[in-house]
């Protein structure tokens, strides 16, 4: 199996592209920053990286060169910034792609078995799959959610607690612990927030289809859950 090593320090992001690329065939290993990178790669086969530009300490630039003394494995470099001086010096000292932050599933999932075939991994591009449930369909990597095709436009914190219904669906989430989950706060009386963005994403989701906005349902005294019959 094709493994990639996914070196980026924000968590959420190696979080979110790990599932991407499990679901489309891939394995994956994840590093925060260049040391935990340079031991993966003195540990095990890596196929391809992808590496974060922007990181804290040592930039995805100096890790580039780092990597390359060290083995040659093809390296795609993903950054928030489009600035073409960037993609010049990341090509230039050895990456093979640049990619810029937001991506969707599909560019993610094609641009690597672009660079994969290229150096001659791979022979067929591994399926792209999104989140479904129901009628929504998410992509984890741009965080885009759509009903029957149409873009529903959400905030962070409305995608982040229907991505967390999505993936466990059935599961009764309290007030409290949605707190925690998606805000990172210990619960002090702050369930009007989160009643607040529930009511917010389940208008959002109506706009586009009643059936969608009711797969968020409230359980009285306790919380909320996820639940969908198609």
């Amino acid at each position: 199996m094709t493994t990639i090593l996914i070196v980026d320090d924000e968590e959420n992001m190696r979080q979110l592209i790990d599932v991407i690329l499990t679901k489309s065939g891939f394995e994956t290993v994840q590093a925060s920053n260049g040391a935990e990178a340079y031991f993966i790669l003195s540990q095990q086969q890596v196929d391809l990286v992808l590496l974060d530009v922007m990181m804290p300490g040592e930039d995805g630039f100096a890790v580039c060169e780092a990597m390359q003394a060290m083995a040659k494995v093809p390296i795609i470099f993903l950054t928030a910034r489009d600035a073409n001086e960037d993609k010049v010096k990341g090509l230039m000292i050895g990456g093979d792609d640049y990619i810029v932050k937001p991506f969707t599933a599909d560019e993610l999932v094609a641009r690597i078995f672009a660079v994969l075939r290229r150096v001659g991994t791979v022979s067929e591009q591994p399926s792209i799959q999104y989140l479904h449930r129901g009628i929504l369909k998410m992509d984890e990597i741009s965080r885009k959610v759509y009903i029957e095709q149409e873009p529903v436009l959400l905030t962070l914190k409305e995608f982040e607690l229907l991505h967390l219904f999505m993936l466990k669906p059935g599961i009764v989430y309290t007030r409290e612990q949605l707190l925690e989950r998606i805000w990172d706060i210990d619960y002090a009386g702050g369930a009007r927030t989160v009643d607040t963005h529930i009511k917010t994403l389940r208008l959002k989701l109506s706009k586009k289809s009643k059936e969608a906005s009711e797969y968020i349902q409230t359980v009285w005294g306790v919380g909320y859950r996820f639940e969908h019959t198609t």
